[in-house]
């Protein structure tokens, strides 16, 4: 079973995005010689306590300062975006890191209307054509297209289709497409999805058998209380989304449901139940029972953790708890 990361390029509390971008870099650093397969950014927009808005132009600084692991997009947005420009990004990219980028599809706006209106694509919503225009413009070259991607047309970038839904399994299963599903912060559809994309899944050209991923997030630490402690940050920016006030990551609290009252913990802890928190003897039982209980070809290990030094400790745990939990659950 493969693993690998997820960095959202948190902003904590006290920090700049300058800094939560060079944590980034020396994250991958990290993840490339512990032997993650992937790394991955989001597109998010309109977020303080998120440094990946642009993310194309955050792959490219991270995979200038990597060498041999695949760095790749978790997701870009495609309602956000003409199929024509993220083909060319994308192109360009795959010409200069050539085998090493990913490109993941998410269907969200990445924020709300407000967003959508400010990147002046209102009602751009046909995700399964724009997804067929992306792999035209990626694919080998056609002689007498109007419309062609340079670069870009012929690099063969790797597309994976991200959801939340059943509409994501089935559409990555019509396509032949590996699927990604958001189980860190939306998992409740996760084993009805997982297993119509596998049912529905027809071999394409791209993936002869279905390749499914979840992600899960992971707060490892020396001890299960530290662990329980730097999970409280991610719980607070959590409340604070769904309170309608985002901002930067806050620093971890001692009692968290002092920090943002019992109904909302209840709530929050829900969303995030697909989680692995504890020792590393405890995060390895946990992702060894994730792994046996929904088989995922990968796993997208994420942890929003305020403070490099104990993100970095956390994901150094992980991988080794993984690999673990892989022999385990075979």
């Amino acid at each position: 079973m493969r693993y690998s990361l997820l960095d959202l390029a948190p902003v904590p509390e006290g920090a700049t995005p300058a800094q939560a971008l060079a944590d980034s870099v020396d994250l991958a650093r990290a993840a490339e010689a512990l032997g993650y397969h992937r790394v991955w950014l989001a597109e998010h927009h309109n977020m303080p306590g998120i440094a990946s808005s642009a993310t194309a132009v955050l792959i490219a600084h991270i995979a200038a300062a990597t060498r041999t692991i695949r760095v790749g997009a978790d997701g870009i947005m495609l309602p956000n975006h003409a199929p024509l420009m993220v083909a060319e990004a994308f192109g360009t990219l795959a010409t200069l890191h050539p085998g090493r980028i990913d490109l993941g599809l998410g269907r969200a706006p990445g924020g709300d209307m407000a967003v959508a209106r400010a990147l002046r694509r209102p009602g751009q919503d046909d995700f399964p054509a724009d997804v067929a225009e992306l792999q035209r413009l990626l694919g080998p070259a056609r002689a007498g297209a109007a419309v062609r991607a340079f670069p870009g047309e012929g690099t063969h970038v790797p597309l994976h289709i991200l959801g939340s839904s059943l509409y994501g399994a089935s559409l990555a299963a019509h396509l032949g497409l590996p699927y990604a599903f958001a189980s860190h912060f939306a998992p409740d559809a996760m084993e009805d999805a997982l297993r119509l994309y596998r049912e529905r899944f027809r071999p394409s050209e791209t993936l002869a058998r279905p390749y499914a991923m979840i992600t899960v997030n992971v707060f490892a630490a020396e001890t299960d209380a530290e662990a329980r402690r730097l999970r409280t940050s991610m719980q607070q920016a959590f409340a604070r989304l769904r309170s309608g006030q985002p901002g930067p990551l806050p620093a971890p609290v001692d009692d968290i449901e002092e920090a943002i009252g019992a109904p909302m913990l209840r709530a929050v802890d829900h969303a995030l139940r697909i989680s692995a928190t504890g020792t590393a003897t405890q995060v390895r039982d946990r992702l060894a029972d994730l792994a046996r209980r929904h088989r995922p070809d990968e796993m997208i290990l994420t942890g929003t953790i305020h403070g490099s030094r104990a993100r970095r400790s956390s994901f150094e745990i992980a991988a080794r708890a993984v690999q673990e939990a892989g022999a385990l659950a075979a």
